[in-house]
């Protein structure tokens, strides 16, 4: 595997502070997300990389290990299994049949991970699960309210997938076995798929609940009434209270987001009601108003 300089693909130095890495990451993402490049076919390889990238340097044991061992931080436990091996054994390497292995002496953790593949030693070559794949998948919130599937490419491979409803946005899901293939006969890796949910409604979503400003007439804020609504499942009916003042917030009771594989669960919608006022009154409107003006 060539390797890939995770701090180069960041625009950091290796003596960044999460923080850095955490910002440079967003920026990048932003720029470099295929959906805002559909004509740069190097867009989404690029993005992967950024995911890669942000995934290991994010991570503190990660990010120690890729320090230490470079492209070969995946096997960092295997090797350090194999070093105190030898030090109990009072052996050398058993794989290369020399003195203990040490990259600070100029070796190259390439070389021992190959004799532990079998390249050079002899018996078993030992068995190492499949890199991990990464992959972005853009929903429409309308789509993420119910339970869909989804058919998206990523490696060359078309992949059917369930959406489970209430996936959030940047939410992250794990498909087993759906990364690269195993090495001397080990597991494959895993793909985990980023969801990007774009808001294409006229509601506000907050966690499992959502939020919607309602125009409502001046004469039915006064007296009273029923006002139909929509809600992401439908219409409903909602009783206007009198003298209801403007911005009174009401809820609705499980009219909300559906929570996340808690099927038939759904949190609630908060309706903001906005009086207005009529336009373009008539001469007898007016005079209305103004006996009621004098009545208050």
């Amino acid at each position: 595997m060539d390797y890939v300089d995770y701090y180069k693909i960041l625009g950091v130095g290796k003596d960044a502070s999460a923080d850095d890495i955490k910002k440079a990451y967003r920026k990048l993402a932003r720029k470099h997300h295929p959906d805002l490049n559909p004509n740069d076919p190097e867009a989404g390889k690029f993005f992967q990389q950024l995911n890669e990238a942000n995934e290991v340097l994010g991570d503190p044991q990660k990010r120690e290990r890729y320090d230490q061992y470079g492209k070969d931080w995946k096997h960092a436990e295997q090797f350090e299994q194999a070093k105190q091996q030898q030090r109990a054994t009072g052996h050398g390497n058993p794989f290369s049949g020399g003195g203990e292995y040490s990259y600070t002496d100029g070796g190259d953790f390439s070389d021992f991970f190959a004799s532990m593949f079998g390249n050079r030693g002899a018996g078993r070559p030992a068995k190492f699960k499949g890199q991990d794949y990464h992959a972005s998948l853009t929903v429409d919130l309308s789509e993420a309210y119910h339970t869909h599937q989804q058919v998206f490419t990523t490696q060359g491979k078309n992949i059917r997938i369930t959406v489970p409803a209430g996936i959030e946005n940047g939410q992250e899901i794990k498909l087993p076995g759906y990364g690269a293939p195993g090495v001397n006969g080990g597991p494959n890796g895993d793909l985990y798929i980023a969801f990007d949910v774009k808001n294409n409604t006229s509601f506000e979503r907050r966690g499992n609940n959502l939020y919607k400003q309602i125009p409502l007439d001046l004469y039915k804020a006064v007296l009273g009434g029923e006002e139909v609504i929509d809600t992401l499942s439908g219409k409903v009916k909602l009783k206007v209270s009198p003298e209801t003042q403007n911005g009174t917030k009401v809820r609705v009771k499980g009219k909300g987001f559906p929570v996340y594989k808690k099927e038939g669960t759904f949190g609630d919608l908060y309706v903001t009601f906005q009086i207005q006022l009529p336009t373009g009154l008539t001469a007898k409107e007016k005079e209305l108003f103004e006996q009621l003006s004098k009545e208050r």
